[in-house]
């Protein structure tokens, strides 16, 4: 190696190779490996040399393992080989531990490379791996030379990107916008129905809405970084898809339609000049079509040549709209005596107190003029609209959006004024209507020589209620008025064409709405939509040419309106759910200011136009249904997520607070199910009984021969819970590691569950092949039953003939990484079984997903896994089964076996026929015998069951105890077909079933007689298991039962579509578990499924009120 490298003594334990970045040669070259540009070389006794500016403390001598690489500027950098992230040194130490860096939290990756991360606190917390890197390209190493050119030359191209400030961006537009034509053609018919006081109180109400409404915008916009959308975004990332969807979509569409009225305006002037010079091309209405169709052709040009060339022509249309204004302003002080006939005097006194106080004619009132004004101040969502196009919308939306509303509040209070101050209401246009009678004449235009009062009757064209062009009498030079409502109108028009497709393109981006993705697709360096560019137009084309806009606006407004009381709510409902992450920078804010400008807008909607307001709002609310229905796979946190935490937590910590009621009790049941898709009969069984009633809790109890994988643990929860909320199964997943299924399950039943949101019972798979297996394994899963009792749990468990469990049959899971390779000697057989959504599910059909059938890997030595049933919890997994899906495709046969268990698994998800439900209610255990199976018949699968219920009872008393059951039942209010009361349950069973449970019985026997009194304590102490001689004289009766019990389901229901039978009881420490197991065994063999049930002796049903 060329060059000497600065050594410093620290007995490192392993050595990096330095290489430098910089094209400039260095002090002290370093050669690196042709395979890659850094490589760990592996652990080693030899001392290495940091750079110079790398100072090194003992601390680190044996601390993770890094790779150095100089950036060229004589810093050097630290980058954890293991991974794709380089890390700066950390207060010069040598570690990979990163200070705290911007580019950490951000959600895209960097222009030159992946995004960068910090080391996760697997790389901090972990042992070292001590097996050295291979040598070549490692993931996540630096590109290559050739890529760092490519990602170059896209940087330099995207660099032409036009970005605007906060002037250009939203001032400006937010100033175009808001200043409509209503300026030059209504503000002075207003100002003569209201009176000045009443239009600067209506100026101020709206201004009042649209300045409520840009504070909560931006705080919005100051919660963090924004992109394209505007209005949608805002929304959508505060309130959810359900409300940014719905609201997103009729936005777009509402300032499509507003091109069409805004190019209308614009058209009607046009034919109106032409019409006054007799230059028509053919009659109006057609007329206002053509103009509309051409201008709205040339502002399309304008919109598809770039967001530049939009920025200039807007800033062309100020200039000319300014000019206007002034045009006004400057005129007001230049009284003509021309002027003075047609009602303009200058600025006097008398005309101010005229006036001042309203003159409403026309059936008008205060609120209609209103709703005629309030259009002219919307459009505070123009600069919002393009939020991807500016620099720093955080600052730009605030800033620009509240500082437009103030400029133009004021210059519309402005315009109010001079127009009341100078011009009389009512004037004939004839220079001799002088005044003749002093003593009838009183109002202001008598006393500057003038008569009007023949208007009074009708008729007259002047003044500020019968003339709306009476601002170009006023101005200096007309025709610049007539420039300034042409710029109003197409500057407006501009906006909303291309707000319009702005907005749109941010929703098919998000795929909410299925089918719309195809105009998400951008072009350009500005990644213009120019898709719906064409949809935009298109829209707009469609209503110029309808020119029968009076109907339609009313309902554009209340979608503006409704958008912004959508914003309004947003502050409110992020505020109200107190989430940490709502910390906007604007402080300006107040939550219930915001909620009092979501009413006001509601308000506002009616006044203008009550009709359209409940149209849009039935709009709102079928999206809002639709968006809700479809859930669209989007996690953006929004405050909705938020609220709903504080609200669940909120209802938990109430509910501690009341003690249990018999009235409502409820099954929460802890389902020892495995992966969630393992033991689908039992998920699917348990998930009937439960679905909106009670709790359910997936448990799995993971055991392993190799330290536990707590982040494939992680992994696993995250994708099975995915995995229940895809097939619409309200249940959760929990997982933990033990050591054996009774450990397991001891910390599942303490610690599952929050407050009073927590199991009661507990339902497992019965032990299928128990006899073939290891009987330590019986006596844990018997003691787990003990355990569950102790705890005043209730038990539940499933058999079927076939058995539950389907995950030893093998599959290939798509989920697994790269790194989780396949455990040599396995076998794969992917299996195909639909586990589709519940048929008694009342929600939409599952969307299907790449995940939805990924397959379950269960996977052995040899091949197979251990199948038994009743250990389907102490499963080894190898690294490779880690999976929680079953594949959907057959690759290689199955066994006759395992199809008949594999239709078996299916049975609980189909309807369930005409049939009964087999209730053999033997003991009181509070109810839950009963209650499950009233539970079942009351879904719609299981609803064309009907409930048989069969007790003990005395040969002599059979109709009495029908009676007195019968009359339980129905102070129960449950249904029942039918009551049997079973008089020869005590009958002693037939002789060869008998034989059968003595040859069930007889290799787990201790046969104390025929050994030693201390060999046999030794063996029973070594296989506590065992069963005495005294305990099976003891229990003899009881075993009789149990055999007795067996033939009479056999003989009683043999064709039920389900058995829920008393679950008998063994009492701890007296009988042993491989007796209880046999007694189990008996009962439930050759049965149609079949349910143990046993409560925990609490009532769980009531006939009081």
């Amino acid at each position: 190696m060329s060059g000497q490298k600065p050594s410093l003594r620290t007995g490192g334990r392993f050595q990096v190779d330095v290489v430098s970045e910089s094209a400039a040669p260095t002090p002290a070259p370093v050669q690196a490996p042709a395979e890659g540009r850094f490589r760990m070389v592996g652990f080693t006794d030899s001392d290495i040399g940091p750079p110079p500016d790398v100072f090194h403390e003992p601390d680190t001598a044996k601390s993770d393992s890094v790779s150095l690489h100089s950036t060229g500027t004589g810093q050097t950098h630290i980058s954890d080989s293991h991974s794709n992230t380089y890390y700066m040194r950390t207060f010069g130490h040598n570690t990979i531990d990163a200070v705290p860096n911007i580019e950490f939290y951000r959600q895209t990756a960097a222009p030159l490379a992946e995004k960068m991360t910090r080391p996760s606190l697997s790389e901090l917390h972990d042992e070292l791996d001590k097996e050295p890197l291979e040598d070549g390209l490692v993931n996540g190493e630096e590109p290559s030379a050739a890529e760092e050119a490519r990602a170059l030359a896209a940087k330099e191209a995207k660099g032409g990107t036009v970005k605007f400030g906060w002037v250009k961006g939203v001032l400006i537009r937010c100033m175009l916008n808001i200043w409509g034509v209503m300026l030059f053609i209504r503000m002075s018919w207003i100002v003569g129905q209201a009176g000045i006081g009443l239009t600067i109180a209506i100026i101020l109400m709206a201004t009042l809405v649209t300045t409520i409404t840009g504070l909560s915008t931006s705080a919005i916009a100051t919660n963090g970084f924004v992109r394209g959308g505007g209005a949608y975004y805002l929304i959508s990332r505060s309130l959810g898809p359900e409300f940014g969807g719905s609201i997103g979509l009729i936005f777009a569409f509402a300032n499509a339609v507003a091109v069409a009225m805004y190019v209308v305006g614009f058209a009607e002037t046009v034919v109106e000049m032409l019409s006054d010079v007799d230059a028509l091309m053919t009659d109006e209405l057609n007329d206002i079509r053509i103009v509309g169709t051409l201008t709205v052709i040339l502002l399309l040009g304008i919109s598809v040549a770039g967001m530049e060339w939009e920025a200039k022509a807007q800033i062309v249309l100020l200039i000319i709209l300014l000019g206007a204004i002034a045009n006004y302003f400057i005129g007001t002080f230049m009284p003509v005596e021309s002027k003075e006939p047609k009602g303009f005097f200058g600025y006097h006194t008398a005309i101010f107190l005229e006036n001042l106080g309203p003159d409403f004619r026309e059936e008008e009132t205060f609120f209609s003029v209103f709703a005629i004004f309030f259009p002219a101040a919307t459009g505070i969502l123009a600069g919002a609209n393009i939020s991807g196009d500016l620099t720093d919308p955080q600052v730009a939306i605030p800033k620009g959006t509240l500082l437009a509303i103030l400029i133009t509040g004021l210059t519309y209070v402005g315009v109010a004024i001079s127009t009341g101050a100078c011009i009389v209401r009512d004037a004939t246009g004839d220079h001799n209507d002088t005044v003749s009678d002093t003593v009838n004449c009183t109002d202001a235009a008598c006393t500057l020589g003038y008569d009007f009062s023949i208007c009074k009757e009708g008729g007259c064209q002047f003044g500020l209620m019968n003339d709306f062009q009476v601002m170009s009498l006023v101005s200096g030079f007309g025709p610049l008025i007539t420039a300034g409502i042409f710029s109003a109108t197409l500057s407006s028009a501009l906006a909303s064409l291309v707000s319009a497709p702005k907005v749109f393109q941010a929703l098919c981006k998000d795929n909410i709405y299925p089918g719309l993705g195809v105009f998400a697709k951008g072009y350009g360096k500005n990644n213009e939509p120019l898709r719906g560019y064409v949809l935009t137009f298109c829209i707009g084309l469609a209503f110029i040419l309808i020119a029968e806009l009076n109907i339609i606006a009313p309902i554009i407004s209340n979608f503006f309106l409704a958008s912004y009381a959508l914003i309004n709510f947003s502050v409110f409902h992020a505020s109200l759910a107190n989430s940490p992450g709502w910390r906007p920078s604007f402080k300006y804010y107040n939550m219930w200011v915001s909620l009092a400008g979501a009413i006001l807008c509601c308000v506002v909607m009616f006044v203008i136009n009550w009709w359209a307001a409940l149209v849009t709002l039935l709009i709102v609310l079928a999206l809002y249904i639709y968006v809700s229905y479809k859930k669209p796979d989007v996690n953006w946190g929004s405050s909705t997520q938020a609220l709903m935490y504080n609200q669940a937590l909120t209802h938990c910590l109430n509910l501690t607070g009341v003690e249990d009621h018999v009235k409502n009790f409820r099954p929460q049941c802890l389902v020892l199910t495995g992966y969630p898709n393992s033991r689908p009969a039992l998920l699917h069984l348990v998930h009937s009984f439960t679905k909106n009633i009670g709790l359910m809790v997936c448990g799995h109890i993971k055991t392993s021969s190799r330290r536990p994988n707590f982040k494939e643990l992680s992994q696993d929860h995250a994708r099975c819970q995915r995995w229940l909320n895809e097939k619409r199964i309200k249940a959760f997943y929990t997982p933990v590691f033990s050591d054996n299924l009774r450990h397991g399950s001891q910390f599942l039943l303490q610690s599952v569950g929050l407050g009073r949101l927590k199991p009661n019972t507990l339902v497992m798979g019965f032990k299928k092949n128990w006899s073939d297996g290891d009987m330590r394994d019986v006596e844990i899963y018997i003691n787990t039953i003990h355990d569950a009792f102790d705890l005043q749990f209730g038990v539940v468990i499933l058999r079927l003939q076939e058995g539950l469990d389907i995950s030893h049959i093998h599959g290939q899971d798509e989920l697994l990484s790269s790194q989780e390779k396949p455990s040599v000697g396995g076998k794969d057989v992917v299996v195909s079984v639909s586990l589709g959504k519940d048929s008694d599910s009342d929600s939409c059909p599952s969307k299907t997903t790449s995940n939805q059938s990924s397959p379950l890997i269960m996977r052995g030595k040899g091949g197979r896994e251990d199948a038994r049933e009743g250990t389907p919890f102490l499963k080894h997994h190898s690294a490779s089964s880690t999976s929680c899906l079953l594949s959907a495709e057959t690759k290689s046969p199955l066994s006759l076996t395992d199809q008949r268990l594999l239709e078996s698994s299916q049975q609980f998800r189909k309807k369930q026929g005409k049939g009964t439900i087999d209730v053999w209610w033997l003991f009181d255990d509070g109810g839950l015998t009963l209650l499950i199976p009233y539970l079942l018949t009351n879904r719609s699968k299981w609803g064309d069951c009907r409930i048989r219920v069969f007790i003990g009872g005395k040969i002599n008393r059979i109709d009495h105890d029908r009676r007195v059951m019968a009359t339980l039942l129905s102070r129960f209010r449950i249904d029942f077909s039918d009551i049997n009361v079973l008089g020869d349950i005590n009958t002693k069973p037939k002789k060869h079933n008998k034989l059968s449970f003595k040859e069930l019985i007889e290799p787990y026997r201790l046969k104390e007689d025929d050994m030693e009194q201390e060999a046999a304590e030794r063996l029973k102490a070594s296989e506590p298991w065992r069963i005495t001689d005294n305990e099976l004289e003891l229990y003899r009766a009881k075993t009789n039962r149990q055999i007795r019990l067996n033939e009479l389901m056999k003989e009683h229901s043999s064709s039920a579509k389900l058995i829920v039978m008393s679950m008998p009881l063994a009492r701890k420490g007296t009988v042993s578990s491989a007796l209880y197991m046999c007694w189990l065994e008996t009962l439930s063999q050759d049965l149609p499924p079949l349910l143990l049930v046993r409560g925990n002796h609490q009532s769980v049903l009531t006939f009081y009120s």
